[in-house]
């Protein structure tokens, strides 16, 4: 079987490791109390009623400018909501030519994949061509073990599936070593066989793991029930009805076409070296799409409006599992289907976060809309929860303030 890089998603913290996606199994808050963002743990169901601070146009664009914390290249945020809009940029999108970044530009999303994802096999659910009670097994026979057979579609979407970790797949330590993997190619078939080895690590839905491997199975469940690949239904239901011209399913295509913003990796001489281009096919379905913070904006807004949804489906994704199923570290429960929750100054925003070698993204909305916003930048480095710094300043700036009462601890 053809190498490639592992996924190594990690609650709590990000893995020392080279990990390429190392935050988007990380919560927002998890990684960052070493910044100055008050950001508390995600409690259960909480109601986004404190007041909103006003925008502070010089402090956001502060936020972004600052690209030593972390080290980066670039960065663009867009604030959306009925208390206020507001878009900056910072850098540039490619260090040769100096061309500074434009809201037309598209980037890597990473794991905000799995909420197109996540929708989609919702709107299937919504017409009967496939239940989220139904077995994986049944769904894609003779793919999974027979021992996997308690998994059901709805423990794929809300990451309570309990299947186990990737066997047989490199894990990068250097930035040198990800650019030696950075063509390896596998089919979904292969990856998935990485995970399919020794038992399930916990009954299904007594637990919760963010994984990746997760959505690669709901993409293919997406193929199976529409009899096209999933990107194709990606693009017929989302990105045309919506208008999201800039959002693409690349498939096995490496590159970025386009206006687009670079990613880079600084080696371990110090230097930087472009990463845009870089095979996503273990990230198919979970990892691999690419926009622009106005697509972000404009789906979230969509979703949350319910043009998507049917209600009784769309309140899934506003859903986290029951109290008493924790994290594997024992914290509480913090994804719902397709989506994360994260509390910060007492202020519940729903959405999600992704990542990819040289693009960082966080795109999240409180539930009523009031203030939402798309962040992404681009670090240079992949070590620890220094590149979550960006994320917290920016959700600090835009709840500071709101609810004193809500922001204090909860036992």
């Amino acid at each position: 079987m053809r190498g490639r890089v592992a996924v190594r998603q990690c609650e709590g913290m990000t893995s020392i490791r080279m990990s390429r996606r190392a935050f988007g199994g990380v919560s927002l808050w998890g990684t960052v109390a070493l910044a100055a963002a008050s950001v508390l743990p995600a409690g259960r169901a909480h109601a986004s009623s404190s007041p909103l601070p006003p925008l502070d146009p010089v402090a956001l664009q502060a936020a972004v400018d600052d690209l030593e914390h972390p080290p980066s290249t670039a960065a663009q945020l867009r604030v959306g909501g009925t208390a206020g809009r507001w878009y900056g940029t910072s850098g540039v999108a490619d260090r040769r030519t100096r061309r500074r970044v434009t809201a037309y530009d598209r980037v890597r999303i990473g794991s905000i994949t799995k909420a197109f994802v996540a929708t989609v096999v919702l709107q299937l659910v919504a017409e009967g061509r496939v239940a989220l009670d139904v077995p994986v097994r049944r769904v894609l026979p003779g793919l999974l073990p027979r021992r996997f057979a308690p998994v059901t579609v709805a423990h794929l979407l809300n990451h309570t599936s309990g299947l186990p970790d990737h066997v047989g797949t490199p894990e990068p330590r250097t930035a040198e070593e990800v650019f030696r993997h950075r063509f390896d190619h596998w089919t979904p078939h292969e990856w998935v066989a990485t995970a399919t080895h020794g038992p399930l690590k916990f009954a299904p839905g007594t637990r919760q793991e963010y994984r990746g491997i997760n959505y690669v199975l709901a993409a293919l469940i997406i193929d199976e029930v529409t009899g096209r690949p999933y990107g194709k239904a990606v693009e017929s239901r989302l990105l045309r009805p919506l208008d999201l011209t800039h959002t693409v399913v690349p498939g096995d295509d490496p590159r970025i076409h386009g206006r687009h913003v670079h990613g880079y990796l600084r080696m371990t001489d110090g230097t930087l070296r472009d990463i845009t281009t870089y095979d996503q096919s273990s990230s198919r379905g979970e990892g691999d799409m690419v926009s622009t913070t106005r697509d972000l904006d404009r789906m979230l807004a969509a979703l949350f409006s319910g043009d998507l949804l049917p209600p009784e489906l769309l309140r899934l994704m506003f859903t986290l599992p029951p109290d008493d199923v924790r994290m594997l570290d024992g914290s509480p429960a913090r994804y719902s289907t397709g989506l994360q929750q994260a509390t910060v100054n007492g202020v519940t925003f729903w959405g999600k976060t992704g990542e990819t070698y040289g693009y960082k993204n966080a795109a999240f909305s409180t539930r009523d809309q009031r203030r939402g916003f798309v962040l992404v930048y681009h670090p240079t480095t992949a070590r620890d929860g220094e590149e979550s710094r960006m994320i917290a300043r920016v959700a600090d700036l835009l709840t500071r303030g709101a609810g004193a009462a809500d922001a204090a601890p909860r036992s």
